[in-house]
């Protein structure tokens, strides 16, 4: 564990697991709109999650309209994968759109840290105080200028080695940072969730991470106007998506299988499942 840890005492006055239910159940009400600036390897998967959850997604990164869809929208992600000229304007608008209206907005740093245009431009936009940050540790290190990345898409380092750089990212901006691994890490700078679940299908398959912030932005989108903290829409959904893919992998023989039942279970997993199978932990300064 990182220094961090030093300062933490466990908590047992906030369960995630009970918060879901109310978030999910609204997302399936209220089937909020998802602006999604994403990546075009995985554009199509992001729609179908976000449709399986109860959302509705729409992926307008096109400049001169990604600012105003992004104001009337429920939630907004912003994720780097792929970031063309055009693209990186939208995203520039479209965060620009969502600040003025107070639209919540996910960024998503994908691969930064060697490649220098997403790497600024990732620089340039948490700078905007993004509601969250979703990444892999070896992102979030990125992102905190403590190292140079990982391995294209792929993390080379773990959730727990990123604590203290998604804290001083969490304190420095405002956001709350999402470290997705073996174990996720959910923090806010003074709080941190250790959620467990989860299975090791979602790297088979492309888009199974990027998905996760689109529906962070689902989540935050309910939330909005709401008691509900941002810390506590993000872990809440963190821990939906993860348990999802836990029971979706019972039904798979492999990644192909697998990215068809992780549609099933996001559509048809219940709040109640979800508070049986949960793993967490809650930590507190």
């Amino acid at each position: 564990m990182s220094a961090l840890s030093d300062r933490l005492r466990p908590s047992s006055t906030f369960s995630v697991a009970e918060e879901v239910a109310p978030l999910l159940e609204q997302v399936r009400s209220d089937s909020p709109l998802i602006h999604c600036i994403t990546n075009a390897v995985v554009t199509g998967f992001t729609a179908n999650v976000l449709l399986a959850t109860g959302a509705a997604p729409a992926m307008v990164d096109i400049v001169d309209e990604s600012g105003m869809f992004a104001a009337v929208a429920s939630g907004l992600l912003v994720n780097l994968g792929t970031p063309a000229p055009e693209q990186r304007a939208a995203a520039r608008e479209a965060v620009a759109g969502a600040t003025e209206a107070g639209t919540p907005w996910v960024l998503d740093p994908v691969a930064i840290g060697a490649l220098p245009v997403r790497t600024a431009l990732a620089h340039e936009l948490v700078a905007e105080r993004p509601s969250a940050i979703r990444g892999n540790a070896s992102e979030i290190l990125a992102l905190a200028g403590i190292s140079a990345g990982g391995r294209g898409v792929d993390a080379t380092d773990t959730p727990d080695a990123a604590a203290d750089a998604a804290a001083s990212l969490a304190e420095r901006f405002g956001s709350v940072v999402a470290v997705s691994g073996v174990v996720d890490l959910v923090t806010d700078g003074e709080r941190v969730i250790r959620i467990a679940n989860g299975d090791a299908l979602l790297t088979r398959v492309t888009g199974g991470g990027c998905a996760l912030g689109a529906v962070m932005a689902a989540f935050l989108g309910v939330a909005r106007g709401t008691s509900v903290s941002t810390l506590t829409a993000v872990a809440a959904a963190s821990l939906f998506y993860t348990v999802v893919a836990e029971q979706a992998a019972t039904q798979a023989a492999g990644p192909g299988t697998f990215a068809v039942a992780l549609l099933d279970a996001l559509s048809s997993t219940t709040a109640e499942h979800i508070v049986r199978a949960a793993r967490v932990e809650v930590f507190v300064a």
